[in-house]
């Protein structure tokens, strides 16, 4: 019985798929955090002050969303210049 051989991915091809990994993870992340903020925000009703564990979450919360909008731009971004072919193509 003959097994077929699966062609190998390059190192380009994982690398590719790796980043869109952990894209989409990060992507995930933020659109929850989003989202989980406002739920928290429109439908859950709050008294006059606010709780100072609620108030702790929002601290907590707000630099995490941060890092996280900051770490997706930033790997999306870095993707395009590492990438560059290195020699520019012919024009016929």
């Amino acid at each position: 019985m003959l097994m077929k051989l699966e062609k190998r991915m390059s190192n380009e091809e994982i690398k590719a798929r790796l980043i869109f990994l952990v894209g989409m993870a990060i992507s995930i992340a933020f659109i929850g955090s989003i989202f989980t903020l406002l739920y928290g925000l429109l439908f859950v009703v709050q008294p006059e002050k606010m709780a100072e564990s609620d108030a702790k979450a929002w601290d907590l919360l707000t630099p995490m969303v941060l890092f996280i909008s900051g770490a997706l731009s930033s790997l999306l971004a870095s993707n395009g210049l590492k990438d560059r072919p290195k020699d520019p193509p012919q024009v016929p």
